[in-house]
């Protein structure tokens, strides 16, 4: 997390008058990263609860709604991506089996990921699901999105999820410290990195912890170090270490947030 982030106007204006610098720097960026592919394997899967551990045979169905980070841009395989990790934590702190799908896409904003789901129930290919994770923001920032679009546009999208595959709990994942990517030279590291953390703190204000969706923080090590072995080549999204970490976490939030909504029913 940024320590000091700057009043929304100040950041404007800093923009302004950076504009040119913050131009050429984002120019050179897109020319020079390393492109990464997306994670290859099926995008839908079952999990089985681990041996000795099952409580339940009723699976749990996951749908993963997100951009090239929930895709697995930085590892070979979906295993070792975040529906991965996340799918075989659900399974191993619910007991119980997971049925997954994955709708992810490089470059996505958040109004993109929505178009996407609909096109995907257009074709009837959208699994039911009971809970919708989300790992949306980043190219919002990058693209510039006014805040107010973007989670105008989140809140479409777990409608949709609500009304078109039955979703009865809805997790975002908050989004990285883009202030720390290595690939980002300064002033434009500065820049994103602020524009994330405002658009977190929206996120926190308009989710925060309710009854049927709430909003995950990273975990502290993908906050802080951001530019260590969790890192993937390109210095732009989590490595296999990364997406281990990230996934348990989620998982784990997850599967307490769905063990509390069904206490309550």
């Amino acid at each position: 997390m940024i320590a000091s982030v700057p009043h929304p106007r100040v950041l404007t204006a800093a923009k302004v008058v950076l504009s040119p610098l913050l131009l050429l720097q984002a120019v050179r960026v897109r020319a020079t990263a390393l492109q990464l592919p997306e994670a290859e394997g099926p995008r839908r899967g079952r999990v089985r609860a681990p041996a000795g551990r099952a409580r339940s045979n009723a699976p749990l169905r996951l749908l993963v709604v997100g951009d090239s980070s929930a895709a697995g841009v930085g590892v070979a395989h979906q295993r070792e991506a975040l529906v991965g990790h996340l799918a075989r934590t659900l399974a191993d702190e619910l007991g119980r089996p997971v049925h997954w799908q994955l709708v992810a896409r490089t470059g996505d904003t958040t109004g993109e990921a929505l178009a996407h789901l609909r096109e995907h129930q257009a074709r009837g290919d959208l699994d039911p699901a009971d809970l919708l994770v989300t790992a949306l923001g980043v190219n919002d920032v990058v693209q510039q999105v006014p805040v107010a679009r973007s989670l105008q546009q989140l809140q479409a999208l777990h409608a949709l999820a609500s009304e078109a595959a039955g979703v009865r709990y809805w997790l975002h994942s908050g989004l990285p410290p883009m202030h720390q990517f290595p690939l980002l030279p300064k002033p434009l590291r500065w820049v994103l990195g602020s524009q994330a953390e405002l658009l977190n703190r929206h996120l926190q204000a308009s989710l925060g912890d309710q009854r049927d969706r709430a909003l995950r923080r990273l975990p502290p090590a993908l906050r802080v170090d951001a530019d260590s072995a969790l890192m993937a080549a390109d210095g732009f999204h989590p490595g296999s270490q990364g997406y281990a970490v990230w996934g348990r976490a989620l998982g784990q939030f997850a599967a307490s947030r769905w063990r509390r909504q069904q206490r309550a029913h």
